[in-house]
C-alpha cells in the first residue's frame, strides 16, 4: 500500500534547477521535491510520497487526513517516543 502524508511547506528553494522545499510533518522537517506542485506557496499543505509532493491540499483536508491516520494509529511511527 502506498501512503501519501500531508505536510506544511515552510521553505521553497531551487537546487540543481529543481524546485525543492522544506516540509514540516508535525515537528519533523524533510527535504521534498516540489516539481510536481510548482504552484505551491509557503504555508500551504502538500501530499508527499517518497520525497515528492504530489498535490497541494488545503489545511482542512490535511487535518482530516491527520485525524484519519490518528484513528488508525498510523502516526505512531512519526512520533518521538519519550524515554
Amino acid at each position: 500500500m502506498c501512503l501519501g502524508i500531508p505536510g506544511k511547506v515552510v521553505e521553497i528553494y531551487e537546487e540543481h534547477d529543481m524546485l525543492m522545499g522544506k516540509v514540516d510533518f508535525g515537528g519533523v522537517s524533510k527535504r521534498v521535491c516540489l516539481a510536481h506542485t510548482s504552484d505551491v506557496e509557503l504555508g500551504q499543505y502538500v501530499i508527499v510520497h517518497v520525497g515528492f509532493a504530489l498535490q497541494v491540499i488545503d489545511e482542512e483536508e490535511a487535518q482530516q487526513v491527520f485525524a484519519f491516520l490518528e484513528s488508525m494509529n498510523e502516526l505512531d511511527e512519526f512520533k518521538v517516543e519519550e524515554t
